[in-house]
C-alpha cells in the first residue's frame, strides 16, 4: 500500500519552509511562560522515576536513535530516553535537553531535520513518520507531539496514538499540544512559500477519549485563549501509560 497523500503533501511543505520557518519561530519560547511550564511540568514527572526501570535502562530508544553519533545527554537522575515526535527544526526538542532529559527528536521532513542537526548539533535528530515509529516496544520514559498531530486526518489519529502507547513503557508521560476546534484549514500559503497541506483543529474532549481508547490515563488538560498571532485556542494534554499496577 502506497504512502497517503497527505503525509507526502505535509513532507513536502516542511521541506520548503524549513530554513524560513526556523528563523520566524525563533526564540518563540521565551515568550510564552505558560508552554514553558507546562514543559517544565513533563519533564519533572519523567525524571521523578515515575516510569518502570525498563525504560531507565542503558539501552534505551534514544541511544538508539543516534543515527549519526551524538553525545549522550546526562539525563536527571531516574529519567529514562524522552523523544519528540515531530521535532520541526529542534526548538522544544532543545528545550527539553535543557531541562536535564535524555532527549532525541523525530521528524517526518528531512528538511526540517537538516535544520534541526545543524542548530542543535550537540542532539539527535532522525527522518521518521509518527505513523510508525523505528522505536521498541515499552521503551520510553516519555514522548512529546507539540504541534504535530495537527496534520494527521482524524481518521488517522487512532492508529498513531496505538502507535504512542506501544513504544512509552508504563508509568511513561504524554505531552500534546493542539490547536482546539473542530475545522481544517487548507493552506496554499506558509512562511514566506507556496505551498499545499492541511491544518486540523482538534476537539480536545474527542482527543481525551481517543488517548483512553489507545490505554492512556489523562491526568491533566489546558485550553488557553489565542495570542499574538494564533486564531484560536491552544489545547495541551498530559497522559500516562499506566503501570500494570495502576487502578483501571
Amino acid at each position: 500500500m502506497g504512502e497517503p497523500n497527505w503525509l507526502r503533501e505535509t513532507r513536502a511543505a516542511y521541506d520548503e519552509v524549513a530554513v524560513d520557518y526556523a528563523r520566524l519561530v525563533h526564540g518563540e519560547l521565551a515568550r510564552k511562560p505558560l508552554e514553558r511550564a507546562l514543559l517544565a511540568t513533563f519533564a519533572e514527572l519523567v525524571g521523578g522515576g515515575g516510569t518502570t526501570r525498563a525504560a531507565a535502562s542503558g539501552a534505551g530508544p534514544a541511544a538508539e536513535l543516534a543515527l549519526d553519533a551524538g553525545p549522550v545527554v546526562a539525563g536527571v537522575a531516574g529519567a529514562g530516553p524522552v523523544v519528540e515526535v515531530g521535532c520541526g527544526t529542534g526548538r522544544v526538542t532543545a528545550h527539553l535537553c535543557g531541562l536535564g532529559l535524555d532527549v532525541a527528536g523525530l521528524d517526518l521532513s528531512p528538511g526540517m531535520v537538516a535544520v534541526a542537526r545543524e542548530s542543535w548539533p550537540g542532539l539527535r535528530f532522525a527522518v521518521a513518520s509518527m505513523t510508525d515509529l523505528p522505536l521498541p516496544d515499552a521503551g520510553l520514559a516519555g514522548l512529546v507531539a507539540w504541534y504535530s498531530i495537527i496534520h494527521l486526518p482524524p481518521e488517522a489519529l487512532p492508529t498513531v496514538f496505538a502507535e504512542f502507547h506501544r513504544v512509552l513503557a508504563p508509568g511513561g508521560e504524554l505531552l500534546l499540544a493542539f490547536k482546539a476546534g473542530d475545522k481544517r484549514i487548507r493552506l496554499e500559503q506558509a512562511y514566506g512559500h507556496t505551498v499545499s497541506y492541511d491544518v486540523h483543529w482538534l476537539p480536545p474532549d474527542r482527543i481525551a477519549a481517543q488517548l483512553a481508547a489507545a490505554g492512556f490515563a489523562v491526568h491533566a488538560r489546558l485550553v488557553r485563549e489565542p495570542e499574538d498571532y494564533e486564531r484560536g485556542p491552544q489545547a495541551y494534554l498530559l497522559a500516562r501509560r499506566p503501570r500494570d499496577a495502576d487502578p483501571t
